[in-house]
């Protein structure tokens, strides 16, 4: 009796450890959902979806207010049909200029609006259709987001967060601060 339980106690002690570990693993999990917007703002709407929503970084290090802030976004049509994105808007800028360089050149007025085509991608702000907030109504750093509405003609509308970007690379230090003062 006394070797029968000395190996049963053995055994739990040795499997214990695997148990214990696996308790979190699998899709059921707390991160198994969770979103991460480190790179920039995302946002499902039906079909639409839009990643890494961010403002191209601020050439000084931050945009002062009145300053204009080019948008950068990847939006994707999932679904069968095109859809329009036919609004831009937020109380952190005054208006929106779109430059589509795939709109009719001969058109008198500029372009209001992007055509996602359906089952495919538009990259604004990266060698596709440039978006740019007009008329920053306070000042932002990176890290900083504006709310943004963006609406489309069949998906609706959705707000998101619009991160003020980081630098692409690394940029030199300023001089350190001294906590201490003169002693």
């Amino acid at each position: 009796m006394n070797r029968v339980l000395r190996t049963a106690t053995v055994g739990a002690l040795l499997l214990s450890p695997v148990l214990l570990t696996s308790c979190s693993a699998g899709q059921i999990a707390q991160t198994a959902t969770q979103d991460r917007d480190i790179r920039g703002g995302q946002a499902d709407l039906g079909d639409i979806h839009l990643r890494t929503a961010t403002t191209a970084y601020p050439t000084n290090g931050l945009y002062e207010a009145g300053d204009d802030a080019r948008l950068l976004v990847a939006i994707a049509n999932s679904g069968p049909t095109a859809d329009v994105l036919t609004d831009i808007s937020g109380d952190g800028f005054e208006s929106v200029e779109i430059v589509d360089p795939e709109a009719d050149p001969e058109a008198t007025e500029p372009t209001t609006e992007l055509t996602i085509p359906a089952g495919g991608n538009v990259y604004v702000g990266d060698g596709g259709p440039a978006v740019t907030l007009v008329g920053l109504t306070e000042e932002l750093t990176p890290g900083t987001a504006l709310q943004v509405t963006m609406t489309f003609e069949n998906a609706g509308e959705v707000t998101l967060p619009v991160l003020v970007g980081t630098p692409a690379l690394d940029l030199p230090r300023g001089e350190g601060f001294d906590f201490h003062g003169e002693e």
